[in-house]
């Protein structure tokens, strides 16, 4: 799966988890700039990113993560 494979799919997730239909997510995103973020949407969002990309996250990767280039980074990482 290229880059901007990863980044449609995860911007699908994002619109559905938070949503907003009109909502496009780019590397330097984070959690401020999304009104509907917050602590419940975050798990959602990232179970949701674990079951369609087939992968696990660590707690350390999510502690990590500083915006959404981060998680991007991390899902194309863990990509067969």
């Amino acid at each position: 799966m290229t880059a901007e494979e990863i980044k449609e799919k995860t911007n699908r997730i994002f619109r559905k988890v938070f949503n907003d239909d009109s909502l496009v997510i780019y590397n330097e995103m984070t959690a401020n700039e999304v009104e509907k973020w917050d602590s419940l949407n975050h798990l959602v969002m990232i179970t949701t990113i674990e079951e369609e990309f087939g992968i696990k996250i660590k707690l350390k990767e999510l502690i990590a993560m500083k915006n959404v280039g981060h998680l991007l980074e991390t899902i194309a990482s863990k990509q067969p």
